[in-house]
């Protein structure tokens, strides 16, 4: 958490240090690609699978920050993500912020009375670490934490 973080009287400290990305849910990676890149001028800058999440993503660039769209598209029938797209259809999965700490933030909001879905933070996309506040907690919007790797800040 950055050191400087105040808030005003009663109101918690920000946790977050940055939109990291948004998370997109889509069937076929490679044909999601290509349609951010010819529709709207964004491209991928990684693309990686992660088989403890069960997914294939690609994480296109916006703009000329580091603010990122994250395309999800799901290994198997069983993935989290291939459970999404049956349930709910390709669409907006997630809304993913930046953190320094992500163990401390994930204990903070427990504190507050939030669920996490993991007890230890995972690995995401480039070896970072995340852990997710349940969506129920925060209405209805899947909240990813992540704290980038080290070599990345």
């Amino acid at each position: 958490m950055t050191a400087d973080a105040t808030a005003p009287a009663g109101l918690p400290a920000e946790l977050f240090t940055t939109i990291d990305h948004v998370g997109i849910a889509v069937p076929d990676l490679d044909e999601a690609i290509a349609f951010y890149a010819r529709a709207f001028g964004v491209r991928s800058v990684h693309e990686e699978t992660n088989e403890e999440q069960g997914v294939r993503e690609a994480m296109l660039a916006v703009g000329s920050g580091d603010t990122r769209i994250q395309l999800l598209a799901p290994l198997t029938p069983e993935s989290t993500i291939a459970r999404f797209i049956g349930r709910s259809g390709p669409g907006l999965q997630q809304l993913a912020f930046r953190v320094d700490d992500v163990e401390a933030v994930s204990a903070t909001l427990r504190e507050r009375g939030l669920r996490l879905l993991y007890d230890t933070p995972k690995r995401g996309t480039s070896d970072s670490r995340v852990n997710f506040v349940h969506p129920k907690d925060a209405g209805g919007v899947l909240v990813e934490l992540v704290e980038p790797a080290r070599a990345q800040h």
